[in-house]
């Protein structure tokens, strides 16, 4: 699916390897994927990206085939402060100190951290199909509830989830994601096969897990912290959301990211939650000038 990328694994801290495809020539451009994929979200805009970036597409902690250690107690081991460190050594041990990232759901998060906490390494962000994590958790209404209903179940306490998943992991992918407002149609199937045996992995539910309940409790903390420090995001950010999706229902993604954010842009696509298999050429489109 990344035809002429080069497949790595990159040991981040001790223990810890992160595995990413890597293609292209130009400027840095790190793309970090969402729950429950992995960083094969971006097979269709990846070789187009890669035409003036050197693209950097990594599974992220506890995902694909990167490292899943057993969460900490306080889950401080998958905060998106702890994510984003293993970004920043990946793109460093490539040779990269200062790039650009387009992130999508979970990914989003990380790349908001890292704006956040190192601005220096940041040209410029797109994030997709969220709106920031402490507004979410403060704003849920049943709507919000219903449709992701998956953010309430992950964050149960060990094992209970963890056992719920890998009961089935095959089926879960395809609940989870069929249900969403196009189906599984958007989704090559060769992308799907790889979510699938992805979830199957030992550690992956306990690990995709993880990286929820830290969003519930430590990464709250982080973000109240920023708030009541008047801490902003300092990179440009361009902000696309899904249309069709439950963060153009629920939430105003604007208005929620000029909160937290100096300088924002944005617009909804025609589109749900999955932008980058749902509308490869909207993406591009609104991505590759805002890059240039």
């Amino acid at each position: 699916m990344f035809p002429g990328f080069e497949n790595r694994s990159v040991e981040v801290e001790d223990g810890i390897r992160i595995a990413a495809v890597i293609g292209g020539a130009g400027p840095p451009l790190l793309l970090l994927h969402g729950y429950p994929q992995t960083h094969a979200i971006w097979h269709r805009v990846a070789p187009v990206l890669a035409e003036r970036h050197t693209v950097v597409a990594p599974d992220l902690r506890g995902y694909g085939d990167s490292s899943k250690p057993v969460g900490a107690a306080d889950h401080s081991n998958y905060a998106k402060r702890a994510m984003v460190l293993d970004q920043l050594a990946l793109m460093r041990n490539l040779g990269f100190d200062r790039f650009d990232v387009l992130a999508h759901d979970r990914g989003a998060r990380v790349a908001h951290r890292l704006a956040v906490d190192h601005p220096s390494a940041v040209h410029r962000v797109v994030l997709l199909d969220i709106a920031p994590t402490l507004a979410m958790y403060e704003q849920t209404t049943e709507a919000f509830a219903r449709a992701y209903w998956h953010w309430f179940f992950l964050i149960q306490p060990a094992p209970l989830p963890e056992r719920l998943i890998q009961a089935d992991p095959a089926a879960y992918i395809r609940d989870l994601m069929g249900r969403r407002s196009s189906g599984l149609a958007p989704f090559d199937p060769r992308a799907l096969a790889e979510y699938e045996r992805c979830m199957a992995l030992p550690g992956a539910a306990h690990g995709t897990c993880e990286d929820y309940r830290a969003a519930a409790s430590i990464d709250l903390e982080h973000d109240r912290a920023d708030r009541s420090d008047g801490r902003l995001m300092q990179p440009p950010l361009l902000v696309l959301w899904g249309e069709q999706g439950v963060v153009h229902r629920c939430f105003h993604p604007l208005d929620e990211w000029r909160r937290v954010a100096r300088e924002v842009s944005g617009e909804a696509l025609p589109c749900g939650h999955y932008i980058a298999e749902e509308a490869p050429e909207s993406l591009l489109a609104r991505v590759v000038p805002f890059f240039s």
